[in-house]
């Protein structure tokens, strides 16, 4: 299966292209009636008044079946949007997969883009996705900054799922976290099924604000959805001169060890500690050996994925990603001889931050990855630790070990050590020198077609 279905699957987009009026007088085929059958497929082409796509995308009044006639699958998007929307499964899929093929991108795309640009985009997409704009600005801020540091998994190569979720109602755009219980030094949020994003900044902001005043803020959400790089957030409390730490669960897709069925997240944790000025300690890993958006960017380049990295349905290690993606990822360490059951147990410690502690969903009662049937309901934890309540002289400690690593000698001459960090900090400075960030010719090509579906100017890339 192609990375563009589990991307798109479960969403229509039907956008205010043109009034319902307007559009019986210049296309009678589109009745009501109509527009769901071309959504499932049966109808695709038969209209021929309009841009093709607009088969898929057509802006209809919300009452135009009144009260008693309207079909049970239609129910009205965000009212300032004034769009219809539907969830009709693998169809709806079919459907915005027909609208983008309408669509023959340049074959001199850019691949080269200016940050600005590309944060531009994002926000851009998730405006027209109905996210009010502060937002949709906020989501599109961790966006960027994944790809800033190389980090290509959790960027632009996300953008389409978050809009897929919001298109659907899964995730709800718009809603504000609220903290339900707490005390000096801790917080239990609900996150009303908010942007991952916009929870998280929330969060590791209020555990911020307690440790400043407490020593410690240890913060915890339920009811969140996919919050991007966890790193965004422990550099957060880094930033302020605290120790911040990030955890959260997401869709089993990680076999247990000897298991051959998924049962886990990819539960990724990171810790961030201030040393020299604008030299942190960043550990930003998935608990499994990779994240899947590693597969999935393989699977893009047509690439195969190192042993280690997942396993087929039946258990057995697999170098297709393909494969990898239907089956199952493998803890951090992979096979158990080679102590992949350590990386279990490092999942199941952020499943107990996570998913237990918040009284989210947690392991196995998590949706699954990309399903539109359910709430996501993730919990996530946020914690942050002023080192000044402990010994003094803490940062200097820090720049001392890491710089002490750095400079041992290498057993490759040309690769130096590195400590946490390191590759971030130097991706983000090659990016700054050369003024863009190199995506991937396929993931331009794929953002282009969405640009002209959502209605949004495309990527700037040169």
């Amino acid at each position: 299966m192609a990375r563009e279905k589990l991307m798109h699957c479960g969403i229509t987009w039907l956008r205010p292209s043109i009034s319902t009026q307007v559009q019986q007088e210049r296309c009678p085929c589109l009745s009501p009636h109509a527009v769901a059958r071309a959504l499932a497929g049966s109808d695709a082409g038969a209209c021929s008044a309009s841009a093709s796509v607009n088969q898929f995308r057509v802006g209809l009044h919300v009452g135009e079946w009144g009260s008693t006639s309207k079909p049970s699958w239609a129910h009205s998007c965000y009212p300032s949007s004034r769009c219809f929307s539907t969830t009709l499964g693998k169809m709806d899929f079919a459907g915005l997969q027909k609208a983008k093929a309408a669509f023959e991108p340049p074959v001199d795309l850019g691949t080269k883009v200016p940050p600005s640009d590309a944060l531009r985009f994002m926000k851009e997409c998730m405006v027209a996705a109905g996210v009010e704009e502060t937002k949709a600005a906020q989501h599109a801020e961790v966006l960027l900054a994944a790809d800033l540091k190389g980090h290509f998994s959790h960027g632009l190569n996300r953008l389409e799922m978050y809009v897929n979720d919001v298109q659907t109602h899964i995730c709800n755009g718009n809603a504000d976290p609220v903290i339900e219980k707490e005390t000096v030094s801790t917080a239990l949020v609900d996150g009303k099924n908010g942007l991952g994003t916009v929870v998280g900044n929330f969060c590791m902001d209020l555990a911020i604000s307690k440790a400043k005043q407490t020593g410690i803020g240890w913060v915890c959400a339920r009811g969140s959805n996919h919050y991007g790089i966890a790193g965004w957030y422990s550099t957060r409390a880094s930033d302020q001169g605290l120790i911040g730490m990030s955890f959260t669960n997401t869709s089993p897709l990680v076999a247990p060890t000897r298991a051959k069925a998924p049962a886990l997240g990819t539960n990724p944790l990171s810790v961030s500690a201030p040393a020299a000025p604008d030299d942190p300690f960043v550990l930003d890993m998935a608990t499994c050996t990779v994240a899947l958006g590693k597969l999935e960017v393989s699977r893009r380049k047509e690439e195969k994925i190192p042993e280690g990295w997942a396993q087929d349905k039946e258990g057995h290690v697999t170098t297709d990603p393909n494969k990898g993606i239907a089956g199952a990822l493998m803890p951090l360490g992979g096979h158990e001889n080679n102590s992949g059951y350590k990386g279990y147990g490092l999942a199941f410690m952020v499943e107990i931050f996570c998913g237990i502690l918040s009284g989210g969903h947690y392991g196995p009662n998590v949706r699954r990855w990309m399903d539109t049937t359910r709430e996501a309901d993730l919990g996530q934890c946020f914690v942050t630790i002023d080192p000044s309540c402990f010994a003094p002289g803490f940062t200097d400690r820090m720049a001392d070990l890491m710089n002490f690593c750095r400079g041992m000698e290498s057993v490759e001459k040309d690769r130096s050590v590195l400590v946490a960090g390191d590759p971030e900090r130097s991706h983000q400075a090659k990016v700054k020198t050369e003024g863009v960030i190199s995506y991937h010719t396929n993931q331009i090509t794929d953002s282009w077609r969405l640009a002209k579906v959502l209605q949004v100017t495309p990527l700037a890339g040169v």
